[in-house]
């Protein structure tokens, strides 16, 4: 199960911020080796309160492992390598890579791919499967039947998803074409019973990211009278600092500020509705592998402005069926 992971623990918090600092594919910086690792360290005390604010630590971890037999986080334990080396202690002779991203995107499954693309086939992209919309949308009914009947049509459903630089998504990502039609899937499961709107969050830096953010979204209802609220982690399954922090704490006290009744939908975590559509999307896959090749055929096609040779050498490898 591939994922970006969180710290367990507040003194993994450091090495998490620096290993994603690192990480050109997630986030581009000039002087990256440099810049990153100060990055980071001015960071982690800010980073550290919050973890401890929301128990001491990321869930994703105790989730993930839920959710299937093998967890392989990109920026902190268990990483990649441990995690090949327990498969194979354990005598594992085929291995799916099965992203926990439901939208695809080259800064988070293809950063994972470029690591590990030749020790395993992949499930690339998910984010319109039946099971995983079904489960989305049945938390969030149950977050509505909090508002009262009378008003309930009323509210507004803010999809939240993790917002991209801008340099990612003008070199031509799939991310935000995917996270819509995951909101267009579960808006059509829901009969377009409220009003919605796509948010973006977690924007790092002074540059350009995928707007508009989930903050001032908020500001803008609020002005304009819409005063009851449920958001949804849209391209998050699991519960981790984005969802119980930025969302359940910051987001929360804005709204209150502003005059908003706001509530959050669920994650999924052990939502037993998407446990039965990851092993769906799982046993779908080895029945159609190898007839049907290693991956989508979306995973083949390189990002029409992408210049990152690793990516490339990854996209022409799966493009050849998984053969040198």
């Amino acid at each position: 199960m591939l994922n970006m992971g969180g710290p367990a623990t507040v003194p993994e918090t450091h090495d998490f911020l620096k290993n994603l600092f690192l990480d050109g594919d997630l986030i581009p910086l000039p002087f990256q080796s440099l810049l990153a690792p100060w990055i980071a360290k001015r960071r982690t005390p800010q980073i550290e309160e919050q973890y401890r604010e929301i128990g001491g630590g990321s869930p994703i971890l105790r989730y993930t492992e839920l959710q299937g037999p093998y967890t392989m986080f990109r920026y902190v334990r268990p990483m990649t390598e441990a995690t090949l080396a327990q498969m194979k202690a354990d005598g594992v002779k085929r291995a799916v890579a099965f992203t926990q991203y439901p939208q695809y995107s080259c800064s988070t499954t293809g950063s994972s791919l470029n690591e590990i693309y030749r020790k395993a086939s992949v499930i690339d992209r998910w984010g319109t499967h039946p099971g995983y919309i079904e489960a989305v949308a049945q938390n969030i009914e149950a977050t509505l039947a909090k508002f009262s009947e009378e008003t309930r049509s009323q509210t507004v459903i803010l999809f939240s998803a993790h917002s991209l630089p801008m340099s990612v998504v003008n070199r031509g990502d799939p991310y935000v074409a995917e996270v819509s039609a995951t909101v267009s899937a579960v808006m059509d499961r829901l009969n377009h019973s409220n009003s919605y709107r796509l948010v973006w969050q977690s924007k790092v830096g002074p540059t350009a990211w995928m707007g508009m953010q989930t903050g001032k979204a908020l500001e803008g209802l609020a002005r304009i009278g819409r005063k009851q609220v449920v958001i949804v982690p849209i391209a998050f399954t699991s519960d981790h600092i984005e969802t119980l922090y930025e969302i359940d704490l910051e987001y929360a006290k804005e709204a209150q500020k502003l005059g908003i009744e706001i509530y959050r939908s669920e994650s999924l975590n052990a939502s037993p509705v998407f446990i039965r559509a990851l092993a769906d999307i799982a046993a779908n896959h080895l029945h159609q592998y190898p007839s049907s090749g290693p991956t989508s055929v979306q995973l083949r096609l390189r990002c029409p402005g992408c210049k990152n040779a690793a990516c490339g050498q990854q996209k022409e490898w799966f493009s050849n069926a998984g053969k040198s």
